[in-house]
């Protein structure tokens, strides 16, 4: 055989073992981040599940407070909708909502027509507001004016 045929088929060969070692190595890292990448999908599966029940068990229910039904208002979420809310604080909303700008409980009141000069009929009102604001639906200004949120 022809000695420049034997070095070139060794020098291939070692080529090859060099590669097939590298492959095997690659290969194996592959296949380890793989199992990770299950092992990781399984733990968020899991996780995901418990919040989901914590978050259903979390979730504000109908109450009594001294014998009176109470309305409890959801934190707004991203998976929470308007239409959870009773309908007197859906048209609060809307009423915010229409305005050019920020507004005054006054002028939600006006919009939603509750008699405005009677003070006991505004502040409830107002609290409802405040509510709003609180469970993060809408946002109050410094001045004391309502917005909706971004």
């Amino acid at each position: 055989m022809d000695p420049e045929l034997l070095e070139w088929i060794t020098a291939r060969r070692a080529e090859l073992d060099k590669l097939e070692k590298h492959l095997a190595q690659r290969l194996a890292e592959v296949r380890a981040e793989r199992d990770e990448l299950t092992i990781g999908e399984k733990v968020f599966e899991r996780v995901s599940g418990q919040l989901a029940q914590e978050r259903a068990s979390a979730a504000p229910v109908p109450g009594q407070v001294g014998g009176r039904a109470v309305m409890l208002i959801a934190h707004r979420t991203t998976d929470v909708e308007e239409s959870v809310l009773p309908p007197d604080y859906q048209r609060i909303l809307a009423a915010v909502r229409q305005a050019a700008g920020p507004v005054m409980a006054r002028q939600v009141g006006e919009t939603l027509g509750v008699d405005i000069s009677v003070r006991a009929k505004l502040e409830p009102l107002r609290g409802r507001l405040v509510r709003l604001v609180d469970r993060g639906w809408l946002r109050k200004l410094p001045d004391g004016r309502f917005t909706t949120r971004l």
